[in-house]
């Protein structure tokens, strides 16, 4: 749709963007947090994907609906990107995959095993379309990010928490985690893929990495 805008609040209605092959449902959950969550869909196969079941089942599950799920795809261990884990898989039976590093927190915080731990360059499919995994370290050890190269369009990237309008993510003051945040966000992301990528995160609006790009050295120089 050419009136996607990526902008959605708690307690709002989704936005919806659809391409040739897969169709991406953006949501957000808790007035607080104000986490996004992205349900992807294949037009061929009426498969579905979700990328982090972050909070508010009721709000989830009808958007998933009779067409069930395949997989919960958890970007990374923190608390508020998988509250809703537990319900969400009870209900659809999905099977559960997340960063390597991140999974067994992610199964320590929430009870639910993580059926498939993800390295760099893994592939989750949907349906007949494919996302790849970008081990992005730095939020988190096993923050991921998954890129859909629509043969047809333009790339999406779904970044969790590493990559967002105005910056990387939160490294909570070490500086170490910051240095190896900037450099695979660098060298994974903007060195890799073009201007016309649109990317979605874990909270907020979206961007492209066009947009972004100019700012990288003011974020490396800033140090957050």
């Amino acid at each position: 749709m050419n009136d996607y805008t990526g902008r959605v609040t708690p307690g709002g209605g989704p936005d919806v963007r659809e391409l040739a092959h897969l169709t991406i449902t953006k949501v957000a959950v808790d007035p607080k947090m104000s986490n996004n969550c992205y349900l992807l869909r294949c037009h061929h196969t009426g498969q579905q994907v979700l990328v982090d079941a972050a909070a508010e089942p009721e709000t989830l599950l009808p958007l998933i609906g009779e067409a069930g799920l395949t997989t919960v795809a958890t970007t990374h261990q923190h608390w508020d990107h998988h509250r809703a884990l537990a319900d969400v898989v009870s209900a659809t039976g999905a099977e559960v995959v997340a960063g390597a590093p991140d999974a067994a927190a992610i199964t320590d915080q929430t009870g639910v095993d993580v059926t498939r731990r993800l390295a760099h360059g893994d592939t989750v499919a949907v349906g007949d379309c494919t996302l790849e995994v970008i081990a992005i370290a730095g939020h988190t050890p096993g923050s991921i990010a998954l890129l859909y190269d629509d043969p047809d369009g333009h790339p999406h990237l779904f970044t969790g928490d590493s990559l967002f309008p105005g910056g990387v993510g939160n490294t909570f003051g070490d500086k170490a985690a910051f240095a190896q945040l900037i450099d695979e966000v660098e060298t994974k992301v903007f060195d890799r893929l073009p201007d016309d990528t649109w990317f979605y995160p874990g909270h907020g609006d979206d961007s492209t990495l066009g947009a972004e790009r100019p700012a990288l050295p003011e974020w490396r120089d800033r140090g957050w």
